[in-house]
């Protein structure tokens, strides 16, 4: 996979993956952010193209914002392969290319005010956790109001002083956003009598692949309301603002410039020595992967009554980067055609996600389940089966 820049923005980059001496020709190849399939309409491809030599090649291309550009990789799947093959691409500053298997880390803070309390239960007017490599290290709520470790190392290896300093530092940010949530619905009119939401997502991302640590990206993000309001641009150490009633706070904090110098300082330097302090610290328990239980289910489509509707379901399988495919004689079906739920937390440190496809009842056979993640040595590959369609058809009216 490599990198070059785009003709169409100075912003752009356009991000390549080849796939060349292979054979036979089926390969599965697919460009993915954040461990997400890229739709194929955004994706510019050469098709599977004869080498001359008995072998094939296939390549593929999307553009990306320059700075998200570590965030894609190339995933590909071949009979000739034991395990899928996941490449990201670096520019080297030669200008030529290298190609290396990502380790990435993060670590994420998350910060979330109510204009109100809510009386019921579990939900709190304010509420602070962080995300290490998205599993839960500490949590803080309004009616606690103290820091508490979410995992049993962080217990065993912070001192006592750093819950405190913790618990003091969770409660000024919980008055900051009292205060701003009050000023933003004055901004914009909104009735107290509402419910508002303010939330602050901030932290910073690592890779680790050749031994060293290597700095990807920091993030400091605000949203009002599930909407984005703020965002904090590293490169050019400012504020954007995407709507106009962000407009005002924008202008205010891109006038104190030593403020951008210190968030850009902490996202590039305190928040990696943290990361890198507690992947030291959980090293056993973050070690630990999962493997998704993989299941195919099926039933009568709602939408259709001519129809059945194909579900590969996995669920307990961690870290969260997975790929899933609904295939029909080993071709994944484009996801314009499916059904996916997303990403989704089971509440134990596990993840869950499912993808549908409608399909005629008579063509049923050839669609399967495709599964691969860190956790399995190979793919894992569940079909429907006919005895389940013919246990279907039976009984469908008595279990649907």
């Amino acid at each position: 996979m490599f990198i070059t820049s785009s003709p169409h923005g100075p912003n752009l980059d356009s991000l390549t993956c080849v796939a060349t001496g292979f054979y036979p020709k089926y390969l599965n190849m697919i460009l993915r952010k954040s461990g997400v399939p890229i739709s194929e309409d955004q994706i510019k491809s050469t098709g599977v193209r004869p080498s001359g030599d008995g072998t094939y090649n296939l390549s593929k291309t999307v553009e990306v914002l320059g700075h998200e550009k570590f965030e894609y990789d190339c995933y590909v799947t071949h009979s000739s392969l034991k395990e899928p093959i996941i490449k990201t691409g670096c520019r080297t500053d030669s200008s030529s290319f290298c190609v290396l298997s990502p380790e990435k880390h993060s670590l994420f803070y998350i910060y979330t005010a109510l204009s109100k309390d809510l009386d019921l239960p579990g939900i709190y007017e304010f509420t602070a956790l962080g995300l290490l490599d998205d599993r839960e290290i500490d949590y803080y709520n309004s009616k606690e109001q103290k820091k508490i470790p979410k995992q049993s190392w962080m217990r065993e290896k912070m001192q006592e002083d750093y819950w405190e300093k913790g618990t003091q530092s969770r409660k000024s940010k919980e008055q900051w956003f009292k205060v701003n949530v009050e000023i933003l619905m004055q901004r914009m009119n909104h009735s107290n009598q509402d419910l508002h939401v303010l939330q602050w997502r901030t932290g910073c991302e690592i890779d680790e692949s050749n031994g060293t640590v290597k700095f990807l990206r920091g993030i400091s993000e605000y949203s009002y309301d599930g909407s984005d309001f703020l965002s904090f641009d590293f490169e050019n150490m400012r504020w954007i603002a995407p709507v106009p009633a962000a407009e005002p706070s924008k202008r205010k904090w891109n006038s104190v410039p030593i403020l951008n110098q210190y968030i850009q300082g902490y996202l590039e330097k305190e928040c990696v020595d943290w990361l890198t302090k507690f992947l030291e610290y959980g090293e056993e328990s973050l070690r630990n992967h999962s493997s998704p239980a993989v299941h195919a289910l099926a039933k009568k489509s709602v939408r259709d009554s001519e129809k059945r509707t194909l579900t590969c379901l996995i669920t307990g399988f961690y870290p969260k980067d997975v790929h899933l495919s609904v295939r029909v004689f080993g071709t994944s079906l484009p996801e314009h055609l499916i059904t996916s739920s997303g990403l989704r937390t089971n509440g134990d440190g596990t993840y869950q996600l499912r993808k549908s496809v409608d399909v005629v009842e008579e063509d049923t056979a050839g669609y399967d389940c495709y599964v691969s993640h860190s956790s399995l040595r190979e793919p894992v590959i569940k079909d429907w089966g006919k005895f389940m369609f013919l246990m279907i058809r039976i009984f469908a009216d008595y279990i649907l």
